[in-house]
């Protein structure tokens, strides 16, 4: 550890477990004051838990992460309490796969609301926090954003959208000195993720992949490392592809 985000405050949605929990414990462990959030109180407590086991500071922010009012008041009390804001990553999601013929209105809105307009309310609320001294908005998307994924359509356009939401959210907040950045994972070893794959289909993406492997929820928290230190200064706009080379490699 460098303590690179020693001071610095931070929040990070559905923080409650996967990537988003990874995220938030490797931005803390790097001296960053971190805002857990997640809908569900019990998972905050879990991954605050961690983080000061670890030494490091969180605070439990349970809420909506669809709702813009919701966002806006947890990233302006982050900032109120501590005296700035300087990070924030946009990570919840709600997801449910399914032929196109299958999807209903509620499925539709549901991970709309949560996935796009989230990302939407994280990226204003943090602006309005950040305007007067700059800052890091981190966007998580997806490998499914660059690929024709069968059973996917409504992730696939979701995580597109958040691709184009980053790049127009840094050419206008660019002035203020505000950086957007998004993180396109590939495969990526959460729970979710594999409590959904059977064996058969771990060894195909993972031959599929030129690395060779799956991700790992650390090689997420890395990168978001990276984007929200000081290390990534002249970085914005950009998309970055942490998928083990999958997306572009044919094979």
């Amino acid at each position: 550890m460098t303590g690179c985000l020693a001071g610095r405050v931070a929040l990070v949605s559905g923080a409650g477990n996967g990537i988003g929990q990874a995220i938030a414990c490797k931005l803390a462990g790097e001296g960053a004051i971190v805002g857990v959030n997640d809908l569900k109180p019990e998972f905050t407590t879990r991954t605050v838990e961690m983080i000061r086991a670890a030494g490091g500071m969180a605070e439990a922010l349970p809420g909506d992460a669809s709702k813009r009012d919701s966002v806006r008041g947890l990233v302006l009390e982050m900032a109120a309490r501590h005296g700035r804001f300087d990070v924030i990553v946009n990570n919840a999601a709600w997801v449910r796969y399914g032929s196109i013929a299958s999807i209903t209105e509620k499925t539709l809105d549901r991970m709309v609301a949560i996935g796009f307009a989230g990302v939407v309310w994280g990226i204003q609320a943090a602006a309005e926090a950040m305007a007067e001294t700059g800052g890091s908005i981190i966007n998580i998307a997806s490998s499914a954003a660059f690929l024709g994924m069968p059973n996917a359509l409504t992730y696939c356009g979701i995580k597109a959208g958040v691709t184009g939401l980053t790049r127009s959210a840094a050419a206008e907040l660019g002035p203020q000195g505000i950086r957007v950045n998004a993180i396109a994972p590939g495969s990526t070893q959460t729970e979710a993720v594999m409590a959904m794959l059977d064996e058969e289909k771990i060894a195909m993406r993972v031959a599929r992949t030129p690395l060779r492997r799956m991700g790992r929820v650390d090689d997420i928290a890395e990168a978001a490392l990276y984007l929200a230190s000081d290390r990534s200064s002249f970085v914005s706009g950009s998309v970055m592809l942490v998928d083990g080379g999958i997306t572009h490699a044919f094979s």
